[in-house]
């Protein structure tokens, strides 16, 4: 068994069909397809089913798929390993940030770590806390900053800070001034994450708590659709940052705090079952320190350091 062959069969399941993945990782398809053949026959098992829209893992493949791609990310993350060991920190991290704080942070938190880490490579994606959850989960990032409701145990963390959830909309509440209480808020027309986001699970629980029911008019998955509506109009958020000013400015009213307090929980997760890289390691330590000089700074209204 080669690692060439082992890299071919991951992105042939990756791209789901055979010619997607030669022309990914520009290989001749019919080469492609006899080194997978090979790796059957060597292995003595069937690891693709294959049809005219193209293939998918079998048990045995997909048994492999999850081999394989820990021991390709293992041997590509090995020169970085070895050259840390020596001197200055090296090698590549994946790793990613909720949308929710990569309007403001992910810039300058890659900059930073930029400047303290000149000769680590960052591979940088943005999603809901979620999904960047299950990448990690399916060893796509390293780490990840997220808000979360609830401490999942196969996840590592360091919880950095605590957040406030906001109302947010795009016309004042008349008699409202920087706070809004949860009775009033149940009142308004909106738009919330569908269950079992983290935010609507613990939007749930706080009108549960104050026999309060929320009017739902609209649910959004991702939370930039959500903050579109409300820009629409379609209906008020309750949302886990204080302000827009970087990233929309004069599209929203100023945000108000809810009383009593919602809280999120900002954590940087990572594997339990991975341990880090020497560079993971030191980007870990660098995004904690980014964020929390940032909270530090005041830059993000609501959230308090979590000691």
């Amino acid at each position: 068994m080669q690692y060439r062959q082992l890299r071919y069969f991951v992105k042939v399941v990756e791209a789901g069909s055979f010619s997607r993945a030669a022309a990914v990782i520009h290989v001749a398809q019919p080469a492609l397809s006899q080194q997978v053949g090979e790796l059957e026959e060597q292995l003595g098992v069937s690891l693709l089913l294959r049809s005219a829209r193209g293939v998918r893992p079998t048990a045995a493949g997909t048994v492999l798929y999850h081999e394989a791609s820990d021991i390709i990310r293992q041997l590509d993350q090995l020169p970085g390993i070895v050259r840390s060991s020596t001197g200055e920190v090296e090698g590549i991290v994946n790793f990613g940030m909720t949308t929710a704080l990569a309007g403001a942070f992910a810039g300058p938190a890659v900059a930073a770590c930029r400047e303290a880490l000149p000769k680590v490579t960052l591979k940088f994606s943005d999603a809901d806390s979620e999904v960047l959850q299950a990448r990690i989960e399916a060893q796509k990032l390293d780490m990840a900053l997220v808000f979360e409701d609830h401490f999942a145990p196969n996840f590592s963390r360091h919880p950095i800070f605590r957040q406030r959830l906001y109302l947010v909309g795009r016309e004042s509440i008349k008699g409202c001034q920087d706070t809004v209480s949860l009775e009033q808020v149940a009142k308004l027309p909106l738009v919330l994450p569908p269950v079992p986001k983290h935010r609507r699970t613990v939007i749930d629980r706080a009108f549960a708590a104050a026999g309060l029911s929320p009017n739902v008019v609209a649910e959004a998955d991702a939370g930039l659709s959500e903050l579109s509506a409300v820009r629409s109009g379609v209906g008020n958020s309750i949302y886990h940052a204080g302000t827009f000013k970087n990233v929309y400015p004069g599209a929203f009213a100023e945000p108000l705090l809810i009383e009593p307090p919602i809280f999120l929980t900002c954590s940087l997760v990572y594997s339990s079952d991975f341990p880090l890289t020497y560079a993971g390691e030191a980007v870990k330590k660098a995004l904690i320190q980014f964020v929390e000089d940032q909270i530090r700074q005041n830059s993000r209204p609501g959230a308090e350091l979590i000691a």
